[in-house]
């Protein structure tokens, strides 16, 4: 996501100020290898394992993993009619991935005559992510996608102090929050449990998974669905806001007040 979103050197439109240009195409791919063993399972069989997957940054897309097509259990794959075209990569074919009566279907896809700017390409195949039953980085399961090696989370400590209104009502109010950084996304505040008005709450059945930070549980307020989130166990890049609340949502009011004493 940091090469590839603003302001990255991959994206459509990097950052003004820089003190260089770059000599090619405005769509951009740039791929390198991924350094860890990496599996896929469905329906019990593991479809792929590789040592030699390989990331492709390209502009504004997320990062994809190419494996090379010996990595990929063949007897498990089913060339299908679909095809789709990029104009920068060529075009795809696809297959379909079936084990017993359980199937994938145009699952997987490949470019096997790509265009001569991404040669590289040429005798690798990628996934969709949602349609394997699990993925594995080394031996640890990972959710949602494999992690960017050039996205980071950062929380931090801050004396900074903020408010969150909602009609003019205080819902949480802290001089002691976490200040998080995340690549290619704008500061967030993490708010201590304890400086919530938590009867103002109500747990929502909302979940989303991030990468970096781990499941988040949503809480809803009066008039603002989904207004709170907070990662109950978050991953060890995002330990220190476990049982903090984040809030964001357009009826309510987040007033950075002057900072308390460093």
């Amino acid at each position: 996501m940091s090469l590839t979103m603003q302001p990255g050197p991959l994206a459509g439109s990097p950052g003004d100020e820089v003190n260089f240009t770059i000599d090619g195409p405005a769509h951009r791919l740039f791929m390198h290898d991924f350094p860890r063993r990496v599996r896929a399972r469905f329906a019990g069989e593991t479809v792929l394992d590789t040592e030699r997957g390989k990331f492709l940054h390209e502009t504004g897309l997320l990062p994809v993993l190419y494996v090379p097509e010996e990595d990929v259990r063949s007897d498990l794959l089913e060339k299908t009619a679909h095809t789709t075209h990029c104009p920068f990569k060529g075009d795809a074919v696809y297959w379909t991935v079936r084990v017993g009566d359980r199937a994938a279907e145009n699952a997987v896809w490949g470019y096997p005559d790509p265009k001569p700017e991404s040669a590289w390409l040429r005798g690798h195949m990628a996934f969709y992510w949602g349609r394997m039953d699990a993925w594995f980085d080394e031996d640890e399961e990972v959710h949602g996608h494999l992690r960017d090696p050039f996205h980071r989370v950062d929380a931090r400590a801050t004396s900074r102090r903020v408010r969150v209104l909602l009609d003019g009502e205080v819902v949480a109010e802290s001089g002691r929050p976490k200040l998080l950084s995340e690549t290619g996304l704008r500061n967030r505040y993490y708010i201590p449990a304890e400086d919530v008005r938590r009867d103002l709450l109500t747990r929502s059945e909302k979940r989303t998974f991030c990468p970096y930070k781990g499941e988040a549980t949503y809480w809803s307020l009066a008039g603002a669905e989904d207004a709170a989130w907070s990662y109950e166990e978050p991953l060890e890049d995002a330990a220190k806001i476990g049982g903090y609340l984040s809030f964001d949502h357009e009826a309510l009011t987040i007033e950075p007040l002057p900072p308390g004493p460093a």
